[in-house]
């Protein structure tokens, strides 16, 4: 009897919906790494949230304060409408994020209440401040999420989540190391399609940073097009290691791909529970 209900259990547990969370420190950060991994989970019917740690109030050359976060907030909402996914913006001020015991309390309430399996993350070394304090955020929240008696008001995890980190090309202390490539080929226009609900920051504000405005085309075809191979890159020896790692041949042919590091501070799958988190990995 006790084998029986021991197999139903776990049974059930299996069939329940793998559960991600993204973490980023802008309204469009977790879209520019995660879109397209997300939008594969959805597919194989995963629940997904993304999570912007700040309301993204300074990025724009033209508008700032309460109308840019606004703005921005219903350029989230657009996106985890293309998605299928929740999308969550904290009200903390973009440009002045630091690692605050109040800040991580907000991170570690957010894994827990969405009973997270798969956390994802900047890793803590970046240009920008509010990435590098996120990653920070979501590192220091690791362990935490498991003990009782920090955020009390909402039940610790009792199981610890597995923690990723999104791609990046900064070299020191570390270099990116991928552990997980992710073909992204079959989602690549949906992927472009949520980075084109953020019109602020693709179409105005970063191409300002980069003095490439002018490039932006008018025309809303045209706009995508542009966008989406302004941001195609040529992979890597390493991605495509992993990502023949991960499909066998067939990932010699992969044009579009998302990677992840597995963090060490939280769970460490084997590669068979990877490939139970990850179902597209076939």
């Amino acid at each position: 009897m006790k084998l029986f209900l021991f197999a139903a259990t776990m049974s059930l547990l299996s069939a329940q919906p793998i559960r991600v969370i993204a973490f980023g420190a802008h309204p469009d950060d977790c879209d520019i790494r995660a879109a397209g991994t997300a939008a594969l989970f959805r597919a194989a019917g995963a629940q997904v949230k993304f999570v912007s740690v700040t309301n993204g109030d300074a990025g724009h050359m033209e508008i700032h304060g309460a109308a840019l976060a606004a703005r921005r907030l219903g350029e989230a909402k657009e996106s985890a409408r293309r998605l299928g996914i929740e999308y969550q913006v904290l009200d903390n001020h973009d440009g002045e994020l630091l690692p605050t015991l109040e800040v991580r309390r907000q991170i570690i309430r957010a894994i827990r209440e969405w009973n997270a399996d798969i956390v994802l993350a900047p890793r803590p070394n970046d240009y920008h401040p509010d990435h590098r304090y996120t990653g920070v955020l979501v590192q220091d929240a690791a362990y935490m999420v498991g003990v009782p008696s920090l955020v009390p008001e909402v039940p610790a995890l009792r199981k610890n989540p597995v923690f990723l980190y999104y791609e990046d090309n900064f070299q020191r202390p570390n270099p990116f190391r991928p552990d997980i490539a992710v073909s992204i080929d079959s989602v690549i226009d949906k992927k472009v399609d949520a980075l084109d609900s953020h019109v602020s920051q693709f179409y105005e504000w970063l191409p300002w940073v980069d003095g490439k405005l002018a490039d932006v085309p008018k025309g809303a075809a045209e706009r995508k097009a542009w966008l989406k191979k302004a941001r195609t890159r040529p992979i890597r020896e390493d991605v495509r290691a992993s990502l023949v790692n991960w499909y066998g041949e067939k990932g010699n042919a992969v044009q579009f791909y998302e990677a992840f590091e597995i963090c060490e501070y939280g769970a460490r799958p084997d590669e068979a529970r990877i490939r139970q988190l990850f179902p597209m990995l076939k």
